[in-house]
């Protein structure tokens, strides 16, 4: 099936088959808690990720990396939809090839992931939620001042980091804290947890995902520089959850 002129960013999205949709498979949790916070009965497929909501009713379609693509194509979906970064392109041109259509997004900033979210609603003819109208005007004005300078790890043996380009630094730099390998040449860099404890971070920030930094996992590692626990859904996710990611500045 050939994809539409219609766009998120600069990939291509195919519309539903009917409008508004009423049978949508997510494979991208954060989108799968935005859709699900419209209308839950009308998601019929969600991969094992997609964790919020907790209550939420659904056939599951394994993994963002590996999706059961024969259930997803048995479940006669009007569209689904997929992430350009969470998703891979063999697994969408597999689902296209099959007749399905779906509907990619391209996110790397806070409005970036506004935008798409209102293409999307728009796109599937489901009205926007209200939430979603506090989130544009809570994260996408001006850039206030850095107040922090953060470290992000987000994986261990080995050590990965947020580098540049990432939603997730963009919405640390609009909560006023600057990430320290922001200007790396990866949006993912491979580093040494010697480069985290020596690169000026005022605090390095560990998230419970996709790595399970805890107590005991993670802060043992850096002699130099403070370390704190923060929710992986909180700075990676968008979505409901940027409703209440301001709060994560607040000790």
């Amino acid at each position: 099936m050939a994809s539409s002129t219609l766009s998120d960013g600069f990939v291509p999205v195919d519309p539903p088959r009917h409008r508004p949709a009423t049978r949508v498979v997510s494979l991208v949790p954060s989108l799968t808690e935005a859709l699900a916070s419209v209308s839950p009965e009308r998601l019929v497929g969600a991969t094992d990720w997609c964790t919020h909501p907790a209550d939420l009713q659904t056939t599951r379609v394994r993994g963002t990396k590996n999706p059961d693509l024969v259930a997803i194509i048995a479940l006669s979906p009007d569209v689904v939809v997929a992430n350009k970064e969470e998703n891979r392109e063999l697994d969408v041109r597999r689902l296209r090839a099959a007749g399905i259509p779906v509907w990619v997004t391209d996110i790397r900033t806070v409005p970036d992931a506004v935008d798409a979210m209102e293409r999307l609603f728009d796109g599937l003819g489901w009205s926007r939620p209200a939430w979603l109208a506090t989130v544009r005007e809570r994260w996408c004005g001006p850039l206030p001042p850095i107040t922090r300078r953060v470290a992000v790890p987000i994986w261990r043996d080995p050590w990965m980091v947020v580098g540049s380009d990432t939603f997730t630094g963009d919405l640390l730099r609009r909560l006023g804290w600057a990430n320290v390998f922001g200007d790396a040449t990866e949006r993912y860099p491979h580093v040494t947890v010697e480069e985290i404890d020596r690169s000026g971070a005022d605090v390095v920030l560990l998230p419970d995902e996709p790595y399970v930094f805890t107590v005991a996992d993670g802060p043992e590692a850096f002699t130099r520089t403070p370390t704190e626990l923060v929710s992986g859904r909180l700075i990676t996710w968008y979505g409901p959850s940027l409703v209440e990611a301001g709060a994560i500045t607040r000790p």
